[in-house]
């Protein structure tokens, strides 16, 4: 049986804390020609939204219902006794993997990379309960085989938790780059599934990459790439890629740019302007670095005779992070990452402007300035739900099925929306029943028609709730709170930028939508935050940790 007689391929590539405007196809700078090629030859999505969070997001996308349905509410700490089976953290039993679909479909099911959703792993704790029933692993929910790690970050030279399914492995060669060994393993996988021609099944593949998350960890040869390129700043830089998202038409000609965030100072009043440089330098030669990796996995399904019959989705969990980790926060929850790596080298935590990134004795973020620049033109952050939080670049490459390819879809649609797609696309069914109980429909709405028709938009609304921070989106209106806060109201066709809240002349669908938010935070089994009221809630204020 040859490739194009049987069910197509699936690959998913998520990123990890990619801002909206951080790949060239929708407005970088940071060269990701072979990103850039799949979109311009596929499908790009200028409204898909995350679940602003890495975790919560992971859950979704693999449930295909929303975050607390899954089981993971807030994050992977088990807060089951305040918040129950909705805050367990780890994925719930009673709801059906995509993988576990897929499996029963007749598929191959391979992961490589970051889990995240099986409680949690203390990046300085050997990991001794990994595979117990709150820590459940890849390959317990599906997978027929997992290469990655179990937790949410760490050294990409020396990756906590990272195992072969389900046996540690607690060192690394000193060449070792976790950005590299996903991809390349993910080449080998490929490998290995195309040559299974006794039974030729096709293969589901989820690539979860840990890129770009913190720490700045990237070669030097590629940092040195882009050291220099960012010595015009922030606020050039945001200017630039305003233009450039307008250029491409990801974004009306009307809208406006949001402001510099009020916590960032102008470039021309910012210290160790070179230290920045070289911040953004590493940030952009880690995203450069994974790029490579997936021209090879494109270049393996060329290889093999697989490509025109792949599916091949990528986006990001959450938009560009805003966490600081401070140099001096000595007893912090941070300095549990200031481990000593397999070769004795000392990692140390934080960001010093005296030291540089990039090396694995370093542990630093790129902080709120430039997570300003990657969310570009939005508001805000990752953990919070303005457009700045849960917009991601999305694009699907499906050869000679998608209309027009290169073409760009504006209405909005959400991440627990792909696994339906995918299952349409396919043609396998979701589950009556798992494991013995009826279970309710998928969330999740399958949008394969856009594949043909530009026009069709989602038929039901949208919904978040990130650690208090809430959201409706139906159709063009949004309605959105920072904790503690508002409700504000935005004309989407409008104002994607959210700079205009037309909450006091809209009371009637402001209240009509707080209903509707209302209603789906009782049926998902959203708590009050903070989940411990009496405890100082310092979850909205990353540029303090």
């Amino acid at each position: 049986m040859t490739s194009s007689k049987k069910k197509p391929n699936v690959i998913w590539i998520m990123a990890d804390d990619l801002g909206f405007s951080d790949i060239g196809c929708f407005g970088s700078e940071i060269e990701t020609p072979h990103l850039d090629a799949l979109g311009q030859s596929g499908l790009r999505m200028s409204a898909m939204y995350n679940c602003a969070r890495c975790c919560p997001s992971r859950a979704s996308l693999l449930t295909g219902v929303y975050p607390h349905q899954a089981g993971i509410g807030h994050m992977a700490s088990n807060d089951s006794e305040v918040g129950g089976s909705a805050y367990q953290g780890y994925l719930r039993e009673s709801i059906p993997t995509v993988a576990e679909v897929f499996k029963e479909g007749g598929y191959q099911t391979i992961m490589l990379g970051k889990w995240h959703v099986g409680g949690e792993y203390p990046p300085h704790l050997i990991p001794e309960h990994a595979g117990d029933p709150q820590h459940p692993m890849p390959v317990q929910r599906g997978f027929d085989q997992h290469y990655g790690t179990l937790g949410g970050a760490g050294s990409y030279y020396d990756p906590p938790s990272l195992v072969q399914d389900e046996t540690l492995l607690p060192s690394t060669p000193d060449d070792y780059y976790y950005t590299d060994a996903i991809n390349d393993r993910a080449c080998e996988a490929i490998r290995q599934a195309s040559s299974n021609t006794e039974e030729n099944k096709p293969f589901f593949m989820y690539v979860a990459h840990l890129c770009p998350h913190w720490p700045l960890h990237a070669p030097p040869e590629v940092i040195k790439k882009y050291r220099g390129r960012y010595k015009a700043g922030w606020d050039h830089l945001r200017g630039e890629r305003f233009q450039s998202l307008k250029r491409l038409g990801m974004l009306q000609p009307t809208w406006e740019c949001s402001p510099r965030h009020e916590k960032v100072p102008s470039w021309d009043d910012a210290p160790n302007k070179d230290w920045e440089d070289a911040r953004m330098a590493t940030y952009a030669a880690m995203i450069d670095v994974m790029d490579q990796g997936i021209g090879r996995i494109i270049q393996t399904l060329k290889d093999v005779n697989e490509f025109d019959n792949t599916i091949i989705i990528f986006l990001s969990d959450n938009g560009g992070c805003a966490e600081f980790l401070k140099e001096d926060n000595v007893g912090a929850w941070c300095e549990n990452y200031a481990t000593v790596a397999s070769d004795g080298t000392q990692t140390v935590v934080g960001n010093d402007p005296n030291r540089m990134p990039g090396g694995r004795d370093s542990f630093m973020s790129y902080d709120l300035p430039w997570a300003n620049v990657s969310n570009s033109p939005f508001r805000l952050f990752k953990s919070w739900v303005h457009e700045g939080g849960i917009a991601t670049p999305f694009l699907v490459h499906y050869p000679n099925h998608i209309s027009n390819p290169g073409r760009i879809h504006h209405s909005p649609w959400i991440m627990l929306d792909i696994m339906a797609t995918c299952l349409d696309l396919c043609h396998i069914p979701y589950p009556l029943t798992w494991k013995g109980t009826t279970i309710p429909p998928l969330e999740g709405k399958s949008f394969a028609s856009v594949f043909q028709d530009n026009d069709i938009e989602r038929p039901e609304p949208m919904f978040w709730e990130h650690q208090g921070n809430c959201a409706v989106r139906l159709r063009r209106w949004k309605l959105v709170k920072n904790h503690g806060h508002d409700w504000e109201l935005f004309n989407m066709d409008e104002d994607r930028t959210e700079l205009h809240n037309l909450a006091t002349e809209e009371p009637e669908r402001v209240q009509e939508m707080i209903t509707l938010w209302k209603e789906w935070a009782a049926r998902c089994g959203v708590k009050e935050w903070p989940l411990y009221p009496d405890e100082e809630d310092w979850s909205n204020r990353p540029w303090d940790w």
